[in-house]
């Protein structure tokens, strides 16, 4: 569904999306890195657990609040990844990892 556009020159970082280690390109939004890496959500809902995705990519939904680096409730289309960032999917309200 989603593809970058091909530019050769850019740089790469490498980042670890749910446990999995991938190259991404350096300045990408964690919500751009993994929706490319076809991640389905990015949290679930704290009342029914239901999956949730991105939607504006501009920070006003929280629809794409992850755990990045373990800190709960970043939304990831508003940072930008980093070399050796840790990036998880929040379940519910997020829970701080170690």
């Amino acid at each position: 569904m989603f593809k970058r556009l091909d530019n050769p020159a850019q740089n790469s970082v490498n980042v670890t999306i749910n446990g999995q280690p991938v190259q991404v390109p350096e300045g990408e939004t964690v919500a751009a890195a993994v929706l490319v890496h076809g991640l389905p959500y990015t949290r679930t809902t704290p009342v029914s657990g239901a999956p949730r995705a991105p939607f504006c990519l501009m920070g006003v939904c929280f629809e794409c609040l992850m755990v990045i680096d373990g800190i709960a409730n970043q939304r990831a289309c508003m940072v930008q990844v980093r070399e050796g960032m840790r990036i998880e999917c929040q379940q519910g309200v997020g829970e701080l990892l170690s």
